[in-house]
């Protein structure tokens, strides 16, 4: 058998990830997953706190998932959308629109959150560009957002230790603070006119540490939208498909967007894919005849990839057979109860919690501590994988995980969180 840690240190570059430290400790490789759980390649087990980077919906190996790609591969593994269309894509599309917001009735695939993201800017900006409205080339972004890694979705980002790096090669953007709806009327009072979009997470920005926005941000933020005559982009790539307790994030404020961006869950975690969905107005300002040239020129060589549509419609037909939603109630209030006590620990700041998104804030620590990771190593000892945002832990596990599993992972959270602390250096001074 190859020795898969030592192919890692010598040929792999891994995503977010300092890689002198990685080098300098023993790499984790997973081997196979099992419902709420993976496997190492020395048959260690581990709960998955992570969801497979919060896109886990139905557990690993879920057998509805597994079968809909097996039978798949026995008809066409991929072709393309330029040109052509495939059965999968056209049924996944209409049960997208059935599920989501009103109005959303057209969908664009892509590959990844970033897409999904950078799609809905382009098309934002190009409708408004046909439309007449040759002056609203900007948009507003909130401060501390994340859309993705790519250039346009960088620019509508606000992290500085993700994007400060990039900002020569962005457009400018227009800064609102997150949650505050007033300071959201000031930005666009001030640049409305010039404003194509406003880009928003809705009800939680998930990368930023679980910040979660007061209730009626959303429904404010929509109704500034309409009285100044922008576009809202809701970004539903983590609150999306369940996360906060509802499908879509949006619907707890009866807010339909103008535009939204899906993908981590739309799959079940299982493949790559992407949507960024539309209203039929939208879609109409970009219809005429070719040599007008107002074709949206995008794409990707997967769009719409028939494995991947294979398994987001398993994923839907999960959702229903198993009431997944329904069944996930019971769970969250199970889970803020459990974090009551997690909010009780000394070393913990403050709990985040929408649903089944999480983030305990362990408080300012001197970067060299490297605290949050010291919490990962610890709970990975413990038969836990999770992985934080700075010193913020995140706890995003896959919504079919049992009342039992939730308890032993936040019981292990608790535990790695108490542990990391009391084994960080002294000599140390911690961030003011």
């Amino acid at each position: 058998m190859p020795d898969f840690a030592q192919l890692d240190r010598e040929h792999v570059w891994h995503p977010f990830t300092q890689q002198q430290g990685w080098s300098e400790e023993e790499p984790l490789v997973i081997e196979r997953g099992e419902g709420s759980y993976l496997y190492d390649t020395e048959g260690r087990r581990y709960l998955d706190g992570t969801a497979a980077l919060w896109c886990n919906v139905h557990g690993h190996r879920h057998p509805t998932i597994d079968r809909a790609v097996h039978e798949q591969l026995d008809r066409v593994a991929h072709t393309t959308m330029l040109g052509l269309s495939h059965p999968g894509a056209t049924e996944l599309a209409a049960r997208l629109v059935e599920i989501a917001p009103e109005g959303l009735s057209r969908v664009f695939y892509s590959d990844s959150g970033s897409t999904a993201a950078e799609i809905a800017l382009k098309i934002a900006f190009q409708y408004q560009q046909q439309r007449g409205e040759t002056g609203r080339t900007r948009f507003v972004r909130l401060r501390e957002a994340y859309h993705g890694d790519t250039i346009g979705s960088v620019s509508v980002g606000g992290i500085d230790l993700f994007h400060s790096t990039y900002r020569p090669l962005l457009f400018e953007t227009h800064v609102a603070e997150p949650g505050d709806a007033a300071d959201l009327e000031r930005v666009l009072t001030a640049h409305g006119d010039e404003v194509a979009a406003v880009v928003v997470e809705p009800l939680v920005q998930g990368a930023a540490g679980i910040l979660v926005q007061p209730e009626g941000y959303l429904r404010a933020a929509r109704e500034l939208c309409d009285r100044f005559g922008v576009l809202l982009v809701c970004d539903e790539v983590a609150t999306g498909f369940g996360r906060t307790g509802t499908m879509f994030a949006s619907e707890q404020e009866g807010v339909a967007p103008d535009l939204m961006c899906l993908a981590k869950g739309i799959t079940g975690g299982y493949l790559p894919l992407a949507a960024t969905l539309a209203t039929e107005e939208i879609y109409e300002g970009f219809l005429g005849s070719y040599e007008e040239f107002k074709t949206f020129f995008h794409g990707h060589t997967y769009t719409g990839n028939p494995l991947a549509c294979a398994a987001a419609l398993a994923n839907l037909d999960v959702f229903e057979q198993e009431r997944t939603l329904e069944r996930l109630q019971p769970k969250i209030a199970l889970l803020e109860g459990l974090l009551v006590e997690v909010a009780a620990i000394p070393e913990v700041a403050e709990v985040r919690q929408k649903g089944f998104m999480v983030g305990v804030d362990l408080g300012p620590h001197d970067a060299a501590l490297r605290m949050g990771h010291r919490v990962t190593v610890e709970a990975r000892e413990r038969g836990a994988f999770i992985r934080p945002l700075g010193n913020t832990i995140v706890l995003m596990p896959p919504l079919s995980i049992s009342e039992d599993g939730l308890r032993e992972l936040v019981a292990i959270a608790s535990e790695s969180i108490r542990a990391a602390v009391a084994s960080a250096p002294v000599d140390l001074p911690q961030a003011a």
